[in-house]
C-alpha cells in the first residue's frame, strides 16, 4: 500500500511537470460522472462509494480525458503524458491495453460507449456529463445548501443511463415508435367515437368536464406525438436533452390516458381494461428509458465517419 501512495506521488509530480501552466487547485479536483467519482488529489476512482482498483496509466488517461469532457483527446496527447521522455516505443500498443484497462473499470464498451468514445485514426473523447464537485467550505463556514431535485422522490427513483441494459439503437428505437404511435391511435379513436364517450361518461359525476379534458388533451397531443415520431426517426440534435425537459410536461397527461381502456367498456369488461390501465401506467418510464438507451441518436462511429 506505501508502494502504491509513492506510485501516484510521482505521477502528481509527472503531470503537474507536464502541466506547468495548471493551477494548484486543478491537481486537486474532484470529478462525478454516474454513478462513479475521481479524486484527482488521491488518484482514487471510486463507484457508489467503493473504491474501484486502476493502475497508474488508465489513471493518467481517466484525468486526461475529465479535463476535457466533450473534447478529443488525440492519440498523440496521451502517448506525451504517458511516455513524456519517449522510452516506450510500441506506444499504440501501450496506449489500447490502457483505454482498454479504463473501459473495463468503467463497465463501459468500444461497440456502445456511455463514458469513453473512440474516434478512429484521432483519438478519444469523454461524452458522460462531468460534474466537478466543489470543494469542501473552510472551517467555520457553514456548507451551501443543495437545492431540492425538481421532482422529489420521483427524481430518486427514475432510472439514469448507467441503471439501464444496452440494446441496439434499431431495437429501442422501435419499441419507442411503436409507443408513439399506440397514443396516436387513442387520441383518434377517442375523437373518431366521441358520442359514444359522451354517452358512458353521462353517469359520472362532472361528465362534461371530463369530457372536455379527454377532447381537448387528445387535440393537443396528436401533434406532440408526431414530433416525436419525427425527431427520433430524423435523429433530431439534441433529442435527448429536448425529451427529458418535455417528459415532465408528459407525465400527467400519460399518466391520465392510462384510464383510456376505460373508454371501451362497451366493447371489453372492467377486468381487462384495469389489465390494460396497468400496462399503460409504465408507458411513460418506459418512454423515458428508450431514450436514454439510445433512441433516436446517430450511430456514433458512422457521424465520425461522415464528418
Amino acid at each position: 500500500m506505501a508502494g502504491s501512495g509513492y506510485h501516484w506521488r510521482w505521477l502528481r509530480h509527472r503531470i503537474d511537470t507536464l502541466n506547468p501552466a495548471m493551477p494548484p487547485s486543478a491537481s486537486a479536483r474532484r470529478y462525478r460522472f454516474g454513478v462513479f467519482e475521481a479524486d484527482a488529489a488521491t488518484g482514487e476512482l471510486r463507484q457508489r462509494g467503493l473504491l474501484v482498483r486502476l493502475h497508474a496509466q488508465p489513471t493518467q488517461i481517466l484525468f486526461l480525458l475529465l479535463e476535457r469532457p466533450g473534447e478529443i483527446v488525440t492519440r498523440e496527447e496521451i502517448c506525451r503524458q504517458l511516455w513524456p521522455d519517449g522510452t516506450f516505443v510500441d506506444y499504440e500498443h501501450g496506449v489500447n491495453s490502457a483505454i482498454n484497462r479504463l473501459r473495463d473499470a468503467l463497465g463501459d464498451k468500444a461497440s456502445n460507449s456511455r463514458f469513453v468514445e473512440t474516434l478512429a485514426r484521432r483519438g478519444y473523447r469523454f461524452i458522460a456529463p462531468v460534474e466537478l464537485i466543489a470543494e469542501a467550505p473552510p472551517a467555520g463556514q457553514p456548507e451551501p445548501a443543495s437545492p431540492e431535485p425538481p421532482a422529489g422522490f420521483l427524481n430518486q427513483v427514475l432510472a439514469t443511463p448507467e441503471d439501464l441494459p444496452r440494446s441496439s439503437r434499431p431495437v429501442v428505437q422501435t419499441l419507442f415508435l411503436l409507443l408513439q404511435a399506440m397514443y396516436v391511435a387513442f387520441y383518434v379513436g377517442a375523437l373518431a367515437n366521441l358520442a359514444e364517450i359522451q354517452d358512458l361518461l353521462a353517469p359520472v359525476t362532472y361528465a362534461s368536464q371530463a369530457f372536455t379534458v379527454i377532447l381537448v388533451t387528445a387535440a393537443l397531443l396528436i401533434p406532440v406525438r408526431i414530433y416525436l415520431f419525427c425527431a427520433v426517426v430524423f435523429h433530431a440534435p439534441r433529442l435527448r436533452e429536448s425529451f427529458l425537459r418535455l417528459w415532465w410536461f408528459l407525465l400527467p397527461f400519460d399518466v391520465l390516458w392510462a384510464l383510456s381502456p376505460f373508454l371501451l367498456l362497451h366493447h371489453i369488461n372492467y377486468g381487462l381494461a384495469l389489465a390494460c390501465m396497468t400496462v399503460l401506467v409504465y408507458s411513460p418510464l418506459a418512454q423515458r428509458s428508450l431514450i436514454l438507451m439510445g433512441a433516436g441518436q446517430r450511430d456514433r462511429q458512422a457521424t465520425t465517419a461522415v464528418s
